[in-house]
Formats: C-alpha cells, structure tokens, sequence
C-alpha cells in the first residue's frame, strides 16, 4: 500500500508527522511548501512542492491541481491523508477521481466551527476525522478519534 500525506508545512505537517507509527511501515510520498521547517522534518522521505500561499488564492489553487496531477499520476497512491490545508483541495479532488481513498483529519484548533479545506472535502471523504466531540455536530458523519498530541 502507498500513502500520499498533504498538507501545509507549520501546523498541519506536525500534525501529519505525528501519525508516524501509523504510516512509517508503508510506502509514501508528501506533498508539502517547501519551507524550512518541511525541509528539516521530511530530509529523509520523499517530498513533492507545492505552491504556496494556498488559502484564498485561485493563482495557486490552479497551479496545485496540476502538481496534483503529476503527483498523483505519477505515484499512484492508494490512500491519501490530508490534516489540511487547501493544498488538499486538488489532491483529493484529483484523488477522488482517480478512485483514491481519501482521508482528512480536522485541526485540533478548531473545536466549533469548520474550516474552510473541512468543508471543502467533507463531502467526498472516505473517512473524515476530528479531534474533539464537539467537532461531529459540524461534521455528523466522522468519527472521533481525540487528540493526535
């Protein structure tokens, strides 16, 4: 089995990071800004860029669906995993298309509210996880797994 793992350096990589004993037994691929911080946790996987800012911003948006499409033609993962944040809007768009199983982990931080990539995916997500009980009044069909830290 492959993994892709996306999502924004800072936050939301830790976040995908810290699942390591979930996906280090496989085989996988990131999809991350280049930036410092996933330059230094990631120097030993293998890496793709994105661009970067994503929230809001069309320009990029576009360019991201067509690194999806390279990445995801090109790697053929089985699943991909995704704690935010609108860099996952093209990959799992794409991923979903190409019959990918996709599953997205809301932040820890928003515990009322959704998040604008939450609700951008929650409706063809495999499996969408949240981190607080409060979370699956916004989102009724995830399951509740607590807190990754």
């Amino acid at each position: 089995m492959k993994i892709g793992l996306v999502g924004s350096s800072g936050g939301h990589l830790t976040h995908l990071y810290m699942l390591k004993p979930t996906w280090q037994k496989y085989e996988r691929f990131w999809v991350t800004f280049d930036k410092e911080d996933a330059r230094s946790l990631l120097k030993e996987e293998k890496v793709y860029s994105c661009y970067y800012p994503t929230n809001r911003n069309i320009k990029n948006l576009i360019r991201n669906t067509f690194v999806a499409w390279k990445v995801l033609r090109k790697e053929k993962p089985d699943i991909l995993v995704s704690s935010g944040a609108a860099v996952a809007v093209p990959f799992f768009y794409l991923g979903k298309l190409f019959g990918k199983k996709l599953i997205y982990i809301e932040v820890f931080d928003r515990v009322d509210k959704p998040t604008l990539t939450g609700r951008l995916v929650y409706p063809i997500t495999d499996q969408f996880i949240v981190q607080w009980e409060e979370q699956l009044k916004v989102y009724p069909k995830a399951i509740n797994l607590g807190s990754i830290f």
